[in-house]
């Protein structure tokens, strides 16, 4: 808030007339709601004294708006403040467990400030959607939470003659597929036919269910937690069925005309309890007939709608995990006006969204906060001060610390998905727009990146040989033990000692230490992140084990020498050549001769879909190799307790399977030499210069690099000691272990 900081200011000056000096550190985005807030703010603080803004490096800042879900799409929206060149965004759709199952990217002219694509999805697909996150921002304005409003639900429809079904205006199924089809995948044939699918909900526009195998079907389809919505007319006021919410009185009740003495009749106000509250029935919307339910002591609790003399218009009843809902009227205009309004279709929906488990009645029952999303878009709980929110008033609320962003449900029903609710963060947060310049007397100063390193190991070493050298001397000079032409001769000798500290490493210094190296992919920021990865993998293995490697090195195959290293990580890119022949010979030579190579897809379990192609580039780049047959790593191999004991091997992303040669090929002492996975392992492992992890592990978090960092360990020890893990005389220690 820069106007009340700008009044804090001025109140604080007034009250120390001394002047001050100032860092400012800016983000480059406007915070007012309204007008130019940070021009008067950052005037002020340069007349108190000179004023230093440092910024964050160049780059447009994005937020990403809730979606715009249609029929057949999700139609996703990133806003960004202006940059001079052209610009990409990457949007990921997770599912509940983390997992990203689909992706778009949204291109940016010089210039623009919003960019829109598509995400098309099989309905099956979508619904798992619960989360998008925009790459590469972090934090709860770049992330999105779907719930109920952005699902399409399958709903079935069926009339006792199909034939004339869509007859317009006055078709069984004409309204009812109009009404649902925005906001729900339509599905019609016979309910056996519907039933053959996953349903969320059965529609039957005036069908009877004769007994047999329909009707068993969809008694056990409703128990096991199905929505059968029933609408009535002249064949079932003829002959109803079992499968109905009240038992129904033969025949039909007309409402006005020449041989009536009754009028028709609107709609009476929802009851508290009805999925419908909160609708306001229309005056225009009458009844002309009806099929008319037998009394008894429980119609007036089954009854969600009723008419203005109170009898029933809607009545449900539970069965099992299911419910069973019934129209008195025709699902076309024939006995009312009620499908040509839009009543019809809030009602409708309503009953949708209650088929998946949503809590029907809207009203002023408050939702709790269940997860809350911290500024880093991660989910967390909800912090003491988190107040719940009215049902019908989420979608109004504007995300706050008293209502921070994130899921909020009924706690007794936190584990159904269903039953929640999101706040969004963007759902009301204006565009991102560029902070005004600074004032001209500011000084401007760029933050972040990071600092180049300098190694000051050998000119620490020699100095610490200099002082050796010079005190030697000293002392041998003051107790009259040398000349003073031996004291020139052994400073020259330690001179010479220390300048091996500061020569460089060696042409061919491979062959001088163990180290790991990785396969030159031809995009620079792939090889350093490579780089990276063995960079933090060698460090931490020297930390734990006994191990001793050296830094890492980039290799050509084919070109460079790779018998030097034990190990050679190589991240496939979507679009690598094929290696030509010395690369291939090259690497047949590797593996017969004992090493091993990691080929990373970047593309399995939560990270499905982040490298697309590269299924078809593995393919292509191990065509001519001497790949053994493969098979997914068992449970008992070396490469799961090598050094520790581990169930799964992840990597930034966890899941999917990891490959290694069957049990049956005994070449190269049994010890794979390849091992084929998807889940980035070296951006897991990477280590910058700062001593800090770069990339998010996905979904896992900690924990999950802790245990990527295992499995690197193994790896590296698998590479260096081959399979004597294998041996039977460990089996009982770890088996002991295994059982503690």
């Amino acid at each position: 808030d820069r106007a009340a900081a700008l009044a804090a200011l001025n109140a604080f000056r007034a009250a120390n007339p001394g002047g001050f000096a100032t860092l400012y550190v800016a983000d480059g985005v406007e915070h007012a709601a309204g007008g130019d807030a940070f021009s008067p703010f950052a005037a002020a603080l340069a007349e108190a004294g000179p004023l230093t803004v440092a910024r964050a490096e160049a780059r447009p800042v994005r937020t990403l708006p809730p979606p715009r879900a249609e029929a057949d799409r999700l139609v996703l929206r990133v806003l960004q403040t202006p940059a001079g060149a052209p610009t990409e965004a990457t949007v990921l759709a997770r599912t509940g467990d983390g997992r990203a199952i689909a992706s778009a990217t949204l291109a940016f002219p010089p210039g623009a400030t919003e960019a829109e694509a598509s995400l098309d999805l099989p309905i099956e697909i979508r619904n798992q959607v619960v989360r998008l996150d925009l790459e590469p921002e972090s934090g709860a304005a770049g992330t999105v939470l779907l719930d109920e409003r952005f699902r399409r639900r399958p709903v079935g429809l069926s009339a006792a003659i199909e034939t004339s079904a869509d007859a317009p205006l006055t078709g069984d199924l004409y309204y009812l597929e109009r009404a649902l089809a925005p906001y729900a995948e339509i599905r019609r044939g016979t309910p056996e036919a519907l039933l053959a699918r996953r349903l969320a909900v059965m529609v039957l526009a005036d069908r009877e269910v004769p007994e047999g195998r329909e009707r068993e079907a969809l008694a056990r389809w409703v128990e096991q937690g199905g929505m059968l919505i029933r609408f009535a007319g002249p064949r079932l006021a003829e002959r109803p069925d079992p499968l109905l919410p009240v038992a129904l009185r033969s025949g039909e009740r007309a409402l006005g005309g020449a041989l009536s003495w009754d009028r028709p009749q609107a709609l009476a106000p929802f009851p508290e309890g009805s999925p419908f509250a909160g609708l306001v029935p229309p005056a225009e919307v009458t009844v002309e007939r009806q099929v008319l339910a037998e009394p008894s002591p429980r119609l007036t609790e089954r009854s969600w709608a009723r008419l203005a003399d109170g009898t029933p218009l809607v009545t449900a009843v539970a069965r099992g995990q299911g419910r069973i809902v019934l129209f008195h009227v025709t699902a076309n205009a024939e006995w009312s006006n009620l499908p040509l309004s839009g009543l019809f279709v809030d009602m409708l929906r309503r009953l949708v969204a209650l088929s998946a488990g949503v809590q029907g009645a809207e009203g002023e029952a408050p939702l709790a906060p269940l997860e809350i999303l911290d500024g880093f878009g991660r989910l967390g709980a909800a912090p003491p001060a988190a107040a719940p929110i009215p049902a019908n008033r989420v979608e109004e609320t504007v995300a706050s610390p008293r209502h921070p962003p994130g899921w909020y449900g009924t706690p007794g029903q936190a584990e159904e998905a269903t039953w929640r609710r999101a706040l969004n963060l963007t759902a009301r947060l204006p565009p991102p727009r560029a902070a005004a310049a600074v004032p001209a007397s500011a000084r401007t100063e760029a933050i972040g990146g990071v600092p180049a390193e300098r190694d000051l190991g050998p000119w620490l070493l020699a100095l610490a040989l200099l002082l050796l050298a010079a005190d030697l001397v000293i002392s041998l000079a003051q107790r009259g033990l040398v000349g003073r032409q031996w004291s020139r001769g052994a400073a020259l000798v330690v001179l010479l000692m220390a300048m091996p500290a500061f020569a460089q490493e060696p042409e061919g210094a491979a062959a001088t230490a163990t180290r790991l190296a990785y396969v030159v992919s031809g995009d620079s920021q792939v090889d350093e992140v490579s780089r990276l990865g063995l960079v933090g993998l060698s460090d931490f293995v020297n930390r734990r084990t006994a191990a001793a490697l050296a830094d890492p090195h980039p290799v050509v195959p084919g070109r460079d020498d790779l018998s030097f290293y034990p190990l050679l990580y190589w991240p496939v890119l979507a679009e690598a050549p094929q290696p030509d022949a010395a690369a291939v010979a090259a690497l047949n030579a590797f593996m017969r001769n004992g090493g091993i190579i990691v080929l990373d897809t970047r593309d399995e379990g939560s990270g499905d879909g982040m490298n697309p192609g590269a299924r078809a580039a593995l393919r292509r780049v191990t065509r001519d190799l001497a790949v053994p047959p493969l098979a997914p790593v068992p449970e008992d191999h070396v490469l799961k307790r090598a050094f520790y004991l581990l169930q799964d091997l992840p990597g930034r992303y966890s899941g999917g399977q990891v490959w290694v040669a069957r049990d049956q090929d005994r070449a190269n002492d049994s010890v794979s030499p390849v091992i084929i996975g998807g889940h980035d392992w070296a951006a897991a492992w990477a280590l910058d210069a700062r001593g800090q992890n770069p990339y998010a592990t996905i979904p896992g978090g900690a924990r999950q690099r802790i245990l990527a960092y295992r499995f690197g360990v193994n790896l590296v020890m698998y590479a260096l000691t081959g399979n004597y893990k294998g041996d039977q005389v460990h089996v009982p220690a770890i088996l002991e272990r295994l059982g503690n």
